[in-house]
Parts: C-alpha cells; sequence; structure tokens
C-alpha cells in the first residue's frame, strides 16, 4: 500500500485528504494490514468448531401468580375497590 492507493480511497469516498492526513492514513492501513496478517497466520485447524457446552441461561418458568395478586395492604389504601380491584372513574364513554 502506497500513498497512490490512499489518494484513490480518497477519491472514492469523495474527501479530500491533506498531505499530513494522507501519510497518517498510510501508516494506520499498513497497521492494520500488518494485524490481519498475524491473524491469518493463527493456527485452527485444530480447534473446534464447537463454541463450548450448550446450556440454557434462561430463567426456570415459574408460578407466577402469587407476584400478581395485589397485597391486601395495597386494596386497603385505595379510595374505593370492588373485591380484590381497585375501583377508577370511568376513562372513557
Amino acid at each position: 500500500m502506497d500513498i497512490k492507493d490512499i489518494e484513490k480511497l480518497a477519491e472514492l469516498s469523495r474527501i479530500s485528504l491533506s498531505s499530513e492526513e494522507k501519510e497518517s492514513f498510510l501508516s494506520d492501513f499498513k497497521n492494520i494490514l500488518a494485524y490481519v496478517g498475524e491473524i491469518k497466520e493463527v493456527v485452527t485447524e485444530e480447534l473446534s468448531r464447537e463454541a463450548g457446552e450448550f446450556r440454557n441461561v434462561m430463567r426456570e418458568d415459574k408460578e407466577y401468580a402469587e407476584k400478581l395478586c395485589i397485597p391486601e395492604e395495597l386494596l386497603s389504601e385505595a379510595p374505593e375497590r370492588e373485591g380484590d380491584y381497585i375501583k377508577v372513574k370511568q376513562m372513557f364513554q
């Protein structure tokens, strides 16, 4: 990769770069390509394609009826109630 490649990329991207920016991008691209080259050298033939032991990470299903019940303390604070419900003014006609 050289300055001409950076200039071509800038042209395709429709951006203008100063000579300092071109040098900076050239250095950055060289570092990126060197890193990708290192990744290519990693031996992967011996690795398994499996990500690991699969396990259910979700919570267990439980009965939620006890959580859904309104405690008597809350009902006793309501101005009006009808059975286990808080009675409110009609909102729609």
